[in-house]
This record gives C-alpha cells, sequence and structure tokens, in this order.
C-alpha cells in the first residue's frame, strides 16, 4: 500500500485518499503486509466518511479480505464499529453488490452476524438479517451455544435459519444456559424438536436444565409437554438422578409436580436418584427422598453391585446420612450386596478412617441400628485398633516428637515458674523478733491455699516433664498407654498453676482490691475448664448427639 494512502487511511483524510486515486485508481486496492486494504484501516479507526468515500470510488474494496480472511464489514463489527457497520450495509443495499461480500466468513468461520451476536449488538443483528437472511443458518466450528440468538420472532420465523451450535447444541441448550424462559417458549412454539436433541454428551436441554438448577426453564419446558419429564438420555439417565448428582431440591419438586411418577433409577448402573444423593453426599436431597412417598420407596433398592444407599452412606463414612437412613421406618440394615456383606461390611473398606470421629460415629449408629452383629463390629474395631498400632509402630519416631515436645516444653515452663514462686512468697517475710524469716501471711487461708496448689502444680509438672523425657526412649506401649495418663496429669497441673496464681494474687490484693482479686480468681479457675471444653468439644458434640449410643471406649483411637 502505498505509504500516503496509509497515513490518510489511519487519519481519515478523505482528501488526499480522493486524490491518490484520481491519479492512479489501483492505489486503492494496495494492501498492508496483514493484507488490509484502505476499507479495513479506515474502518478499524471508525471514518465514516472515507470509508464511504472509498467505496463509491471502488465497491470491489466491500468484499477484499485481508490475513485473517476479513471484509470490512466483518472487521467493523468484531471492532465494535455498530454505525459504520450499520453504513456498510446501507452501501451494500444501494450499491447492489454481490451476496458473498456480507456472507463470507472470517479464516475461524465467524461471519457478520455472529461477531454481533457475539458482542451483544442485538439492533445490528437484526438489521443484518433483514439485509441477509442467510446469514442466520450459517453455523461455524467455535461457535459456543450461548451465542446463538434466538430471541426475535423474525430469526425463528426463518426455516433455513440454523439452531445449531458447537458439540452437539442447539438454540434451546442456549436458552436453559442462560436461564431464559421466555426464549425458551418462543423455541418451544416453533421448534419443539429441538427439546429432544442432545449434544455430544448426551444431554438435552432439560437434562441441562435440571443440571444448572434452571427451574423457571424446567417449568416452561415441562408445561409444553410433561412427557419430557419422562424422558431418559441415551446415557440411562433419568432427570431425577441429575437432580440427585448436583443435589437441586427444587428442580426435583417442580419435576414431580409435573411428573408424580417419573423415573428415578439409571438403566445403566441400577443407581436411583437416592443412590446418587448418598455417592455425591447431598443430605438435603436424600431428606427430600426420604420424605417423598414416590421416591422412599428406594430406600431399600440395590444397584448392579447390589449396594444399596446405606451400603453407599456407610463407605462414604457421612455418619448425617448414615443417621438419616437409619431413621426412616422401612429401612432394613440386613440387605447384602453382591458380596455376600450387610452395610456394616463396608466399614472394612474405609478402615484407614478409624481415627476419625465420623468413622467411630458410624460404627457406634450401626451397631445401635443392627444389635445382633455387635459383635462383628467389635471384632472390625479390634482390627483397626490393631492396625492403627501397627501403624504407629512405624512412625514412632514421629509420635515421640508429637506426643513430647510442645508437652514437655510446657511443663518444665510451669515448672519453673512454681518453683520460682515457692522462693518469692506473697506478703514477704517476717523481721519480727522471734519470727524472722517466716511467712508474714503464714495464718491466712489463702495463703495456705497458695503453698499447696503451687506444690502441686510443681510436683506434677516435674512428674510430666519426666514421663516426657522416658517417652523419647521410642517405646511404642508407653506412648499408647501412658499418653491418656500424661494428658490428665498435664491438665491438673495447669489447674493447680491456675489456683496458685489465683489464691496468691488475692492474698496480696485482698485487703485493698477485694473486687479485682475476686475476679481474677474466677477468671483463672475458668481458664482450664474452657481449655478442658474446647479440647473434647468434638468427642461432646457427638456425645450428645448419640446419647445413649455413645460409647466412649471407641473412641481411643481418635
Amino acid at each position: 500500500m502505498d505509504g500516503r494512502l496509509l497515513d490518510a487511511a489511519t487519519s481519515g483524510d478523505s482528501v488526499t485518499m480522493k486524490h491518490l486515486a484520481l491519479e492512479d485508481p489501483d492505489v486503492l486496492l494496495g494492501t498492508t503486509a496483514q493484507g488490509n486494504t484502505c476499507l479495513h484501516i479506515s474502518t478499524i479507526h471508525g471514518h465514516e466518511k472515507l470509508c464511504t468515500d472509498a467505496l463509491v470510488l471502488n465497491p470491489s474494496l466491500f468484499w477484499a479480505v485481508n490475513a485473517n480472511d476479513e471484509t470490512a464489514l466483518v472487521t467493523a463489527v468484531a471492532s465494535g464499529r455498530t454505525a459504520l457497520a450499520s453504513n456498510f450495509l446501507r452501501c451494500y443495499r444501494e450499491l447492489d453488490l454481490s451476496r458473498d461480500a456480507i456472507l463470507r466468513p472470517d479464516i475461524h468461520g465467524f461471519n457478520a452476524l455472529h461477531h454481533a451476536i457475539r458482542r451483544g449488538h442485538k439492533e445490528l443483528a437484526l438489521e443484518l438479517i433483514d439485509a441477509e437472511p442467510a446469514l442466520s443458518s450459517a453455523v461455524n466450528k467455535l461457535q459456543r451455544v450461548s451465542h446463538v440468538h434466538c430471541s426475535d420472532e423474525r430469526l425463528l420465523g426463518i426455516p433455513e435459519s440454523s439452531d445449531r451450535g458447537a458439540i452437539g447444541y442447539n438454540a434451546l441448550h442456549a436458552a436453559v444456559r442462560n436461564g431464559n424462559s421466555v426464549i425458551a417458549d418462543k423455541i418451544m412454539k416453533k421448534r419443539p424438536m429441538l427439546a429432544r436433541e442432545e449434544n455430544s454428551k448426551s444431554n438435552t436441554p432439560i437434562q441441562l436444565a435440571v443440571l444448572w438448577n434452571k427451574i423457571g426453564v424446567l417449568k416452561v419446558l415441562l408445561e409444553h409437554g410433561r412427557s419430557l419429564g419422562y424422558v431418559v438420555s441415551s446415557s440411562g439417565t433419568p432427570l431425577l438422578v441429575s437432580a440427585a448428582f448436583r443435589g437441586h431440591v427444587g428442580v426435583a419438586r417442580e419435576l414431580l409436580r409435573h411428573c408424580p411418577d417419573a423415573p428415578f433409577c439409571d438403566t445403566e448402573g441400577g443407581f436411583t436418584c437416592m443412590h446418587t444423593a448418598v455417592w455425591n453426599e447431598q443430605p438435603e436431597f436424600l431428606e427430600f427422598i426420604l420424605g417423598s412417598p414416590q421416591l422412599n420407596k428406594s430406600v431399600n433398592m440395590r444397584n448392579r453391585d447390589g449396594d444399596t444407599p446405606l451400603h453407599l452412606a456407610v463407605q462414604k463414612c457421612n455418619p448425617i446420612m448414615v443417621a438419616a437412613l437409619l431413621n426412616h421406618q422401612h429401612i432394613d440394615v440386613t440387605v447384602l450386596n453382591s458380596n455376600g456383606g450387610p452395610a456394616n461390611w463396608n466399614l472394612y473398606g474405609i478402615i484407614d478412617h478409624a481415627k476419625t470421629l465420623n468413622w467411630n460415629e458410624v460404627v457406634m449408629l450401626m451397631m445401635k441400628s443392627d444389635p445382633k452383629d455387635a459383635s462383628s463390629i467389635l471384632h472390625l474395631y479390634k482390627e483397626a485398633e490393631d492396625m492403627v498400632t501397627e501403624s504407629s509402630r512405624k512412625d514412632i519416631k514421629s509420635l515421640t516428637e508429637t506426643y513430647t515436645g510442645n508437652t514437655s516444653l510446657v511443663a518444665t515452663l510451669i515448672a519453673t515458674m512454681t518453683f520460682a514462686a515457692a522462693f518469692t512468697l506473697p506478703g514477704g517475710s517476717s523481721s519480727d523478733a522471734g519470727s524472722e524469716g517466716l511467712p508474714t501471711m503464714a495464718r491466712k487461708f489463702a495463703f495456705q491455699a497458695f503453698l499447696v496448689t503451687d506444690t502441686l502444680a510443681m510436683c506434677s509438672s516435674l512428674i510430666v516433664a519426666f514421663i516426657c523425657i522416658i517417652a523419647r526412649w521410642g517405646d511404642l506401649e508407653f506412648l499408647l498407654y501412658y499418653r491418656f495418663f500424661t494428658k490428665k496429669l498435664m491438665w491438673f497441673a495447669y489447674m493447680a498453676t491456675a489456683t496458685a496464681f489465683a489464691t496468691g494474687l488475692y492474698t496480696v490484693l485482698a485487703p485493698r482490691l477485694l473486687w479485682l482479686a475476686v475476679t481474677v480468681c474466677v477468671l483463672t479457675s475458668l481458664l482450664p475448664i474452657l481449655t478442658k471444653l474446647l479440647g473434647e468439644w468434638p468427642s461432646l458434640k457427638l456425645r450428645f448427639r448419640l446419647g445413649q449410643t455413645f460409647k466412649r471406649d471407641l473412641l481411643d483411637m481418635v
């Protein structure tokens, strides 16, 4: 391209462009290294007058393409120059140009209509359709279904307009994705057959409405045809199973309102919607199923492997779902799977979870539900305990560091503080004749309590520190059987230290600031209790939740 023409196209200098064209008419056909003509360059910069003048001088510029196969019209739409694109359409009609000039797509298969839709230029898109309806029949390889524009009656009314997108998506898939029930209603009136078409992932539009929780669109589709609620995909998945997969209770409720006997079992693997809800850990959906008369009959149904929902809940080690199933009046805990095992036996498959509260809670729930099989569960617990012990033997070094590191540090600090406190008595020593060196407050009850608790704190912390030293020998039995005793003794040492501090402070401050001393005493006494409660809170919650079913002995591994 002539450098002067390039400058003129960039700046919008129409006068210079006309002078150059008068000198040499073919100069307008020159291109840059990217294949852009002066019309492309001027379009990018939005110079409407230069573009119009150039087209009048040489109409062939309209269908000239650059290196990306873009005409000036496609460049205008892709660049967001909607006013210029509208001007091109007027020129297209006035100059009576070839249809190829407006229909031609770029290198990716996008024509001007595709770009207008993708950029959200609805008015321009409708103007393009009016100018050339055939634009709506083009489908490119990369077009996403969400860009298929079908919200206008004019487009739906064009028989040859395309309703297809990439990877099998159609216009109704797009309406579902956008959650636009108005568009979905229009499509169902004009092209109802789209509702039964699957994409490349075997999903119909109504299947996607269920998966994406588009209740409004689902309602519209079902109102146009209740039979859509009974459609099972080519992969064998009914709508209720898809709803259970995502846990969409509202979708399932709307579906059952239109189709009370909608299918709920996967034809391939025998998974019911209850199996699916349990396996994907959707407790709210499980509660919905258990409360639905038409669905709760699946509580004892078996899948292809013979597993009931209870088998899967135990395998997932989910106590909430296990409890929900066991509370159902028609549950049968004795149902066997294809391997001849009841739900209890699935605990063997997750024995590596034996150190968690969930596993132990499931054990307690299953023991209560089937007392006759309690012996086998206790045997399982013994195996789990042996497994944990054996695993601990392999990790003896890290166990020793874990159990003794922080504990010995805290015990040493407490012993140091309490030992120093014994020689720094509150109130000081007496200098009176006959009682030199004796504590001045020896006869006060609070002082005596301070001495006793300080001594207890010092002795118990020293014992803990000594036990921690022995533990560093790496004896596993010592770690397993004395860890509990060490924890209790450490808690006692902390309690005694706090009490000694409170009583010592009370001894000094009571005559002057009684209220402050009492407050500090109460707070320091409550701290050990609060610490204990926080440490034991998970097991306490489990105790409250299970009531008489709770067995403290089963938590030794936790």
